[in-house]
């Protein structure tokens, strides 16, 4: 591994992230709002790391090797978030400790949403506006922004790109070159965005508050300005525009791609993926709404709104909130925490294991039950018309093992930390899945975790953001032996 080539990295990409304090600064310069010197200390402290670290690696040139590729990305993750805690920690109020801090600042970046702020009706503009900056970075701007950063420093950005792209089908290299590709994503990103921001600002939000919900939306991150996140604004129109939002930022990148480039909106329809997606939110709203309608839980309308607007932010582990669905009645809460498992669409900003490989389990698992009724009939696996080869077939279920594996494991040190079963299990999907609110003692927010379960679970989000194996590669002998 090219060690002193990975420090020149994380040096440059801490320069640049520490210009994203400027704007917050300015904000809390312009309002006075006390977190001035906060920012200050903390653009300070971040660029001068990065410039450390840039200065001792020299300008040596190479290209990045597969494994130098996974430990940039796992740092590029974690050593952002580090610093990402710093104004929370410095600022005097909301008052938070370090592992609070940190916490909140993991849970920004890698979009899980999940929260140890209390009172945020009240804080400074300047920290609420760089909390749902966090989460807009963090969704796909950052990672894109260093991809098309990296090779004109003469550094080869194509490893950090598989490392960190998900899914195992998905080819989202949308032009022959990994600079353009970073172009394509960004701007569609920024026209979301743009687009989002314009809608709620049209649907009555203050433009501060249309501009940084929207971030949240686009990222799929759930932070909001307000503790009673988006039933602050008490209007249908502003969740059917989220969930809009929520389900378009949901879907794959490529296909939007692919869709803008062909003219054809019926592309959407073509994907196997995206199909499966939209089908089992269609069918979960469909049962969450008609649940709360016919138990008496709310009336016709509300039932409706609620359904479609919860069951959309759960699903594509967005965690926005209009009502308080942990009190919901019988399987409804845990049904909406299990959505979370599959999560967005390969590609997407979204969190949980991801639709296409849910459908591949699936479909999978049909194949099988064929098989031992007809043992000699040889039935291929396909997504659309396409054959899905047996290694892939095989990663998915390594992938899905992992998965659980390390939610089980999780779990029961979430339990060992002091959270019932109910808090821990849904904390550690919460988490994982990047989804951000969950239930029992976690369902308000993490303010009662233990020190230690909030490290533990900033891990967990982590090893969501980065699909486990990014991370876990890291903890074989194999990744660090040389050869």
């Amino acid at each position: 591994m090219h060690l002193v080539v990975i420090c020149r990295i994380i040096g440059m990409l801490l320069m640049i992230f520490s210009v994203t304090m400027a704007l917050p600064a300015a904000l809390a310069a312009l309002y006075d709002d006390g977190a001035m010197r906060a920012f200050g200390m903390a653009f300070v402290l971040t660029f001068g790391a990065g410039l450390v670290l840039r200065v001792i690696s020299g300008n040596r040139q190479q290209d990045l090797g597969i494994r130098d590729g996974f430990l940039v990305v796992a740092l590029f993750w974690s050593v952002l978030s580090l610093f990402g805690a710093l104004p929370f920690y410095l600022a005097d109020h909301p008052g938070l400790s370090l592992s609070e801090a940190v916490f909140e600042s993991f849970s920004g970046l890698t979009t899980t949403g999940a929260t140890v702020i209390v009172g945020l009706d009240e804080l400074p503009i300047s920290i609420l506006f760089y909390r749902q900056f966090l989460q807009w970075l963090g969704g796909i701007g950052i990672i894109v922004i260093a991809v098309a950063i990296l090779p004109i420093l003469g550094i080869g950005g194509m490893q950090l790109y598989r490392a960190e792209t998900p899914g195992p089908v998905k080819d989202t290299k949308l032009t022959p070159r990994i600079t353009g590709t970073a172009k394509v994503l960004f701007y569609m990103y920024m026209a979301l965005t743009i687009t989002c921001t314009a809608a709620y600002w049209l649907a009555g939000m203050t433009f501060f508050d249309a501009i940084c919900h929207a971030f949240s939306t686009v990222a799929i991150g759930g932070f909001s300005t307000h503790d009673a996140s988006m039933g602050y604004f008490n209007s249908p129109l502003i969740l059917m525009i989220c969930t809009a939002f929520m389900l378009f930022a949901g879907m794959s990148f490529a296909v939007h791609f692919a869709v803008w480039h062909e003219r054809r909106p019926l592309s959407y329809l073509k994907d196997s993926e995206s199909k499966f997606y939209l089908g089992v939110i269609g069918f979960s709203v469909l049962l969450v709404s008609l649940f709360l309608i016919f138990t008496g839980t709310q009336s016709a309308n509300n039932g409706l709104i609620n359904g479609i607007f919860h069951t959309v932010s759960i699903a594509t582990t967005a965690g926005f909130g209009a009502d308080n669905f942990a009190a919901w009645p019988s399987f409804l809460p845990v049904y909406l925490v299990m959505l979370s498992f599959i999560g967005g669409c390969a590609g997407s900003t979204g969190g949980g294991m991801k639709a296409v490989r849910t459908m591949l389990v699936v479909k999978q698992g049909v194949r099988e039950m064929k098989q031992l009724i007809h043992p000699n009939a040889v039935i291929p696996l396909k997504v659309g018309r396409h054959r899905v080869e047996a290694r892939v077939v095989s990663a998915v279920w390594s992938f899905v093992a992992m998965y659980l594996i390390s939610f089980v494991v999780i779990t029961l040190v979430m339990m060992a930390c002091g959270l019932d079963s109910l808090s821990a299990f849904t904390a550690t999907a919460a988490s994982i899945n990047n989804m951000g609110p969950g239930l029992g003692e976690v369902a308000a927010n993490y303010q009662s975790v233990s020190d230690v379960g909030k490290w533990v679970l900033c891990f967990a989000m982590l090893l969501g953001r980065l699909e486990i194996f990014t991370l876990l590669v890291l903890f074989t002998p194999a990744f660090w032996r040389r050869g």
